[in-house]
């Protein structure tokens, strides 16, 4: 995998797509993308995970995954991590499958309606955030940015469908957003928070990077 940076429209705002083969370009982007989790999942919601250093890590930070990073002046606004559903390291596959298997404990076996998907092309989406310091006024941009990018980005690794979860609310977040999915799994309390499994099209990502640059 050789996920070059994707460029969004704006002034100042991009969005970078890095992985373990071209991390070395960014500088400190990825490192300062897991403190960014960090701060955010750890500090802010107080999820107990790994951490060192700042960072904010678990066992599905691999090679033969990715991040998705938006950024203005090198400072993280937002981010997900993207791993196939053909992952497998060790024990681990990837986050819902290993779930439905009963190996992660905050997350139920019932996460799922159905068996967890095994294709080249269905990845997963994990770890999506905004940063807390990004104002009201900017966050639907920088959310925007972000699923725009990620959508990019999987589509660019061949996968047309992203899965992962989101917020229960998340048909009326997606749509006030520009995108569209589907529930994958039954609404759930996941350390604090209220979410649904779900999946969304990425086949047409092409399609919506194109109609922010019209409309930029």
């Amino acid at each position: 995998m050789n996920v070059e940076a994707v460029k969004l429209p704006t002034d100042r705002i991009m969005a970078t797509t890095i992985s373990v083969t071209n991390q070395h370009r960014f500088g400190e982007l990825y490192v300062d993308f897991l403190r960014a989790r960090k701060r955010v999942f750890i500090d802010h919601k107080k999820w107990d995970l790994p951490n060192t250093d700042g960072m904010e890590f678990d066992q599905y930070d691999t090679p033969q995954s990715s991040a998705v990073v938006v950024h203005e002046f090198g400072r993280v606004l937002g981010g997900v991590r993207l791993l196939p559903t053909t992952a497998y390291c060790g024990c681990y596959t990837y986050m819902l499958k290993d779930a439905q298997r009963g190996m992660l404990q905050d997350i139920p076996e019932t996460v799922l309606y159905e068996e967890a998907p095994v294709a080249p092309h269905v990845i997963e989406a994990t770890r999506l955030f905004i940063t807390p310091d990004v104002s009201a006024e900017r966050r639907i941009l920088v959310q925007t940015k972000l699923m725009q990018a990620m959508a990019s980005s999987a589509n660019a690794q061949g996968a047309k469908f992203v899965i992962g979860i989101v917020p229960a609310i998340f048909q009326r977040w997606m749509t006030r957003l520009g995108f569209s999915a589907v529930p994958m799994g039954p609404k759930l309390n996941i350390s604090g928070d209220n979410t649904q499994a779900a999946i969304m099209n990425v086949s047409s990502a092409v399609s919506w990077d194109q109609a922010g640059m019209a409309t930029a």
